[in-house]
């Protein structure tokens, strides 16, 4: 297994700066996602790792040494592409061949590979088939194939489940994850699906605007993210204004800690999932809205104005509950769950 590592990484097409000073360390084994919007960067990140592109500056590392001057061939970092990039005049068992023939491995070791990568992938019925006679899921196994075949030190995954339909996209992914683990491969995966990320990695990089912003946990992602442009990236949340003072918020929902912030104005942030409604126990409130989406509700209530509070005018939250049974109008109550909320300059 084979760690990699970008440093103070800059790459730019014309006037577009696409990467500023990008730097991730990815360890042995590790799953970590690149997460980000369309056009912040990720799959350029991908190709300076595999050395399909020559950073501006900055140095990339695999296993501990500089591949600044290594030609791609030499890396041992393969990309698998979002339409696969299958070769449609050969078979399935002739795909999976190329990067090994390409090596110069012999005929009988590539066929044990290639055996053996087959039976992984559970593809083994489809070796004689060209591309055009497979599913999309199928396809994908194949490209994986043959990355994975040629053993590769980092491998590296370009938004592979895209253009798969959505319960296969599942299941490709549940089998990604699950190859992953048992070859025990260095794996990037770059996506703009945050449940993508959050389900596959034990680390996730949130790119926008070409800049790192964090590099953390799917958890602290969600929680406790660093800025409001990550969090509101990562989903939709309520911001309630207050102050800092001593390292404590205080706001109109009551104390929070600001761990290390200085004083002054401040938000709390809060999922909509970080508040919680009922019949009783919490702040009154009345229900303006209600959106039945299956299994949550979401509902947009309203906390009338009040001194005591520090409300200068009505404050408007938004709650996603299992519970569907408040409608528009009622009186009803809410509060913040244990343990929730993150103050954010």
């Amino acid at each position: 297994m084979t760690s990699m590592h970008v440093e103070n990484v800059n790459k730019s097409f014309g006037n577009n700066h696409v990467l500023k000073n990008i730097s991730l360390s990815v360890q042995s084994g590790e799953f970590v996602s690149v997460l980000g919007p369309s056009g912040c960067g990720k799959t350029t990140l991908l190709k300076l790792i595999a050395g399909l592109e020559m950073q501006d500056s900055g140095h990339v590392y695999i296993g501990g040494a500089c591949c600044d001057n290594v030609p791609a061939r030499k890396r041992g970092a393969v990309i698998v592409f979002q339409d696969f990039a299958l070769f449609p005049h050969m078979t399935v068992k002739q795909n999976i061949d190329f990067g090994l023939a390409v090596k110069k491995i012999s005929r009988s070791e590539r066929e044990r590979k290639i055996m053996a990568m087959l039976d992984v992938m559970q593809i083994s019925d489809k070796a004689e088939f060209y591309p055009r006679a497979l599913s999309g899921g199928q396809k994908q196994r194949v490209a994986l194939a043959r990355a994975c075949v040629l053993e590769p030190r980092v491998l590296l995954l370009d938004e592979p489940f895209s253009n798969l339909d959505p319960g296969l996209r599942d299941d490709m992914r549940e089998f990604v994850s699950k190859l992953q683990r048992e070859l025990g491969i260095t794996t990037i995966l770059v996506t703009h699906d945050k449940e993508e990320a959050f389900m596959l990695s034990g680390r996730v990089a949130v790119i926008i605007d070409g800049c790192l912003q964090q590099y953390d946990t799917p958890e602290n992602i969600y929680k406790k993210p660093h800025t409001v442009l990550v969090s509101d990236f990562i989903g939709e949340a309520n911001y309630i204004s207050g102050m800092i003072s001593n390292y404590h918020f205080s706001c109109a929902l009551g104390d929070f800690d600001a761990a290390e912030l200085v004083d002054g104005e401040a938000k709390l942030m809060l999922r909509y999932d970080q508040l919680i409604i009922s019949n009783s126990k919490g702040m009154p409130c009345r229900i303006i809205s209600k959106v039945y989406k299956g299994n949550v509700t979401t509902y947009r209530v309203e906390i009338e104005k009040s001194e005591t509070l520090g409300l200068p005018e009505a404050l408007t939250l938004k709650i996603n509950s299992s519970d569907s049974s408040f409608e528009p109008g009622h009186k009803a109550f809410i509060r913040v769950a244990d343990r929730a909320g993150h103050v954010l300059r």
